[in-house]
């Protein structure tokens, strides 16, 4: 595995390393618990300010480095733990050390979190996965546009872009809404930080429903995206950044 340090930065003096050349794209990590702890937590600054600024032997650097962050893992090493038909080999000690490879202050900076269930072998064969009522890949594609068009005629950039002044200006949500959120925030003891993606993401809902009020609906989908962070019975894929 090459090392997560070697992928933000190389060499000396300094060049743009992986997650810079994903700037404005994607950066996926599969397994990414297996990583070394210290090495994701390199990745907070990046995913914080957008940015890599790098001191080294006297000389200084700074690269882009604003990407849609996407990470796969199982929920245990051997990576069956919660599966409804193979028993885990994991002891629960190895369970928790593995899975706090992910720290709270990263994992505060996730966005959305989706559990991943094992599909049926039957399934797989004959190729149907598709989620019935969601639409064809153009169909998303088109509310994904109409969405991006709304928030760059709301305020400028896209919502994933937004600073803490602008979420509490466009991601104020309505009043059975707000109460909602508070309730969860007070009872969870939520960071600012999360608290503020929370908004973001129920904003992007409200966006993709074409609605200029975040409803009570955007804010329940939204925190449900959180809860996720809080479960480790199932395989998860998680995203920062989201638009």
């Amino acid at each position: 595995m090459v090392a997560l340090l070697n992928r933000i930065n190389r060499g000396n003096p300094p060049s743009p390393g992986e997650i810079t050349l994903a700037h404005q794209g994607i950066l996926f990590t599969d397994e990414v618990l297996e990583f070394d702890r210290r090495c994701l937590e390199s990745l907070r600054e990046p995913l914080e300010t957008g940015r890599v600024n790098i001191s080294r032997s006297g000389q200084q650097a700074s690269f882009p480095a604003r990407f849609l962050w996407v990470c796969a893992h199982n929920p245990c090493p051997c990576g069956w733990l919660g599966h409804p038909a193979k028993e885990c080999r994991c002891t629960p000690d190895q369970v928790r050390k593995y899975q706090n490879k992910l720290s709270g202050p990263l994992a505060d900076r996730l966005d959305i979190s989706v559990e991943v269930q094992a599909i049926d072998h039957g399934t797989l064969l004959h190729g149907e996965t598709e989620h019935a009522g969601l639409g064809s890949s153009t169909e998303l594609r088109k509310q994904v546009e109409q969405a991006r068009t709304i928030q760059l005629e709301r305020q400028g950039c896209l919502n994933g872009e937004m600073s803490a002044g602008q979420i509490n200006k466009y991601c104020k949500p309505a009043s059975g809404a707000e109460k909602l959120l508070l309730v969860y925030a007070q009872k969870n003891h939520l960071s600012a930080r999360a608290l503020h993606r929370i908004c973001r993401v129920a904003r992007t809902l409200a966006d993709l429903d074409q609605i200029g009020q975040i409803d009570k609906k955007h804010i329940a989908t939204a925190i449900q995206y959180r809860k996720a962070l809080n479960n480790d019975t199932v395989s998860r894929v998680h995203a920062v950044g989201e638009p």
